[in-house]
């Protein structure tokens, strides 16, 4: 796993104190609101509340023209049709707006477009297939603040159309006779970060008239949408999501009820994150596999055997999912093995034959995880043809480095931290290459992961109390998320293999006061720390119920070795990647004997080395970012060692070795004028 940059967040300790007495919670609870963000009473009184605050819907732009149109088509018996999109954002803001629209009595169905045959908005083809049955008025959900070519065939064949959309909006908007996004200057609302759904149900309130019965109706929808689009869960997102919370958790929606069923949790209440890593995963599954519309049909189902028919297809294509998803992993990482460069470049670009284009966006979130660099993992078809998923690090803006290679590309869209391309199979190394030219040009030194702290905490205040105190502060989810402390100067007493030896269970110790911590996805032969090594750890608190008692639950977010100086290692790396690309001139990647030495005789005593490079620079100590790079390369040019990157095994030699020789070392000494 890449290193990461903690940030321990900082607050007013006396404001964090006044909130505390006030509203009378605990004072840790109190410090994280104000790191937050939310200082004000009211803010904290809005944030705790049980009750909801929603803006009025007429506040967006347009919603006035968009009711008095749809009220006209449901009048004249017009046909309407919900043009949706296929994640669960769209999903359920397509089965929203359609069950309301029925329920009003209009003549209305849905379409939702194919995202491996059409891919995302609207298409022309799309559009004559909805006039030829009829429709007269078109209202998209989740999308179409981009369709302009679209929005001119609608009103040639002599439809109309309404917009309904939360992203972006460019320099003009399409032909429409109405639209409305939240991102809208001309709006007169404060809160602006819904998510499709979020959209679609301000357009219900409105044409309803009452807010309240429409949360009592689709809270649940609005929640599943809003948690599954990663939108900020704070203001209007943080009470739609409570009150679908609720309603999820009584089963109020058959098809909800059969899916939480299929998905053999049953009666268990759902928290925010279940939602999200539970039953959103199976409704993204039916567009990512199959067809989305699969997953709307469940949603509207009113008979609870259909429904659970439809919940376990859902299932079984969410399984699907899973093992095309690991499939692809498996292939990339072999493919990373054969060739470690690479996962070296500033932008991790790997394609291969038969990648699903559904499952390419998740594989390149988890190898962003693994390698702490932008990534992206295209699909390459029979014919020659490629398409693509990008995901980036926090201050890499992705679509600006896609748009500088456009030349290159059939088509391409996202934002900052995601994005999609589509490509002849011939350019993807023409591809890496340059986009990898823009990173050198642009990000000199590339932007450090970082993992947010809400406060150092003593092991002695890590108890049930605790736990429970932080479920005020649930909902979580995008800018609201779980707190993480950091337990500083443990000491390792034993580490134990827990889950058929795929995760580990730490026993630490500190004054005298045991902590067991469990640390996920990592088996014991991973972790690089031994008995009596002093270590900190980030770490999420719960409680946990089992045979009817409640017990602490600590997991293990990340770990270093205790005093890690964060600051040294950045400035080493940085000093170590603008020398690479000849910006500095920093003598400190130069690895002299002393050096050499030390690191050599760290490895023949270690056997070599098999927790990665960062690692290995803690554990020698001593040794600078560059000096060890330097130093790696040249003990493998030699051949003492063998490297791929991450592992390190010691060769045997037979004749002595000269490392001032190396053209590692030639090369230092030319660049740096060293005799």
């Amino acid at each position: 796993m890449p290193y990461k940059k903690w940030i321990i967040a900082d607050a007013d300790k006396e404001k964090a104190s006044e909130l505390s007495e006030k509203f009378n919670i605990d004072p840790f609870i109190a410090y994280m609101l104000v790191s937050r963000g939310i200082k004000s009473e009211l803010e904290v009184s809005d944030f705790l509340s049980d009750s909801y605050h929603f803006s009025d819907p007429f506040g967006l732009a347009d919603m006035d023209k968009a009711v008095s149109r749809i009220e006209q088509a449901i009048d004249y018996s017009e046909k309407i049709t919900v043009y949706g999109d296929y994640d669960c954002d769209g999903v359920t803001a397509t089965v929203l707006l359609v069950s309301l629209l029925k329920n009003m009595g209009a003549q209305v169905d849905y379409y939702i477009p194919s995202r491996e045959s059409e891919g995302y908005g609207m298409n022309s083809d799309a559009v004559k297939q909805i006039h030829s049955g009829g429709t007269r008025l078109i209202i998209t959900v989740d999308n179409g603040i981009s369709a302009f070519e679209e929005a001119q065939l609608i009103y040639s064949l002599g439809m109309e159309l309404i917009i309904t959309d939360h992203h972006q909006i460019g320099d003009a908007l399409p032909t429409a006779y109405a639209v409305i996004n939240p991102h809208r200057e001309d709006n007169s609302i404060a809160f602006r970060n819904f998510a499709g759904v979020g959209v679609a149900f301000k357009l219900a309130c409105a044409l309803y008239g009452d807010t309240n019965d429409m949360l009592m109706q689709f809270a649940d929808l609005a929640a599943l949408g809003t948690i599954g689009d990663v939108v900020p869960l704070v203001g209007e997102n943080r009470s739609l999501v409570k009150a679908g919370l609720k309603m999820i958790n009584s089963d109020f929606r058959l098809g909800i009820a059969a899916l939480k069923e299929a998905a053999g949790i049953g009666d268990k209440k759902l928290s925010s994150t279940d939602v999200a890593f539970i039953l959103c995963p199976r409704i993204n599954a039916a567009g990512r596999i199959d067809k989305a519309s699969r997953a709307a049909e469940l949603l509207l189902s009113e008979n609870y055997s259909d429904a659970s028919f439809k919940a376990e297809q859902l299932n079984i294509d969410n399984l699907h999912r899973q093992e095309l998803e690991q499939n692809i992993i498996d292939d990339v990482m072999q493919k990373i093995a054969e060739n470690p460069r690479l996962v070296q470049d500033r932008v991790i670009v790997i394609g291969g034959e038969n990648y699903h284009t559904g499952v390419v966006g998740i594989v390149a979130s988890r190898v962003l995880e693994e390698f702490g660099k932008p990534t992206f993992i295209i699909g390459i078809d029979s014919d020659g043809n490629s398409r693509g998923s990008a995901r980036s690090i926090e201050g890499f803006d992705i679509y600006k480095a896609i748009s500088s290679c456009s030349y290159l590309l059939k088509q391409f869209g996202g934002h900052k931290s995601a994005a999609g391309v589509e490509l002849s199979a011939d350019n993807i190394d023409v591809f890496r290459r340059k986009i990898n030219q823009y990173a050198q040009e642009n990000y000199p030194v590339m932007p450090p992961q970082t993992l947010r702290i809400d406060c150092k905490l003593s092991p002695f205040y890590l108890n049930l109390e605790l736990a429970q105190n932080l479920t005020a502060l649930e909902p979580y989810g995008e800018a609201n998320p779980k707190a993480v402390f950091a337990l500083t100067g443990l000491t390792l007493v034993s580490v134990k293999e827990m889950g058929n030896a795929k995760h580990i269970r730490l026993e630490c110790e500190k004054k005298g006061r045991k902590i067991r911590i469990v640390k996920f996805g990592c088996s014991a032969e991973e972790f690089p720390y031994v008995t009596g090594d002093r270590i900190d750890v980030a770490v999420r608190v719960s409680k946990n119920i089992y045979n009817g008692r409640e017990y602490l639950s600590v997991q293990a977010v990340d770990i270093r070795r205790n005093g890690t100086d964060d600051d040294k290692y950045f400035k080493q790396k940085a000093d170590y990647e603008m020398f690479c690309i000849d910006k500095s001139y920093t003598a400190d990647v130069y690895p002299d004997r002393a050096a050499c030495s030390a690191v050599y005789k760290y490895l023949k005593a270690n056997g070599g080395w098999r927790f990665g490079f960062d690692e290995l620079y803690f554990a020698i100590g001593g040794v600078t970012y560059g000096a060890l790079k330097f130093a790696l390369k040249a003990f493998e040019e030699s051949g003492l060692i063998s490297y791929n990157g991450s592992i390190i095994n010691i060769c045997r030699v037979f004749s002595k070795v000269d490392l001032m020789n190396t053209p590692a070392f030639k090369e230092l000494k030319g660049r740096l004028s060293i005799g």
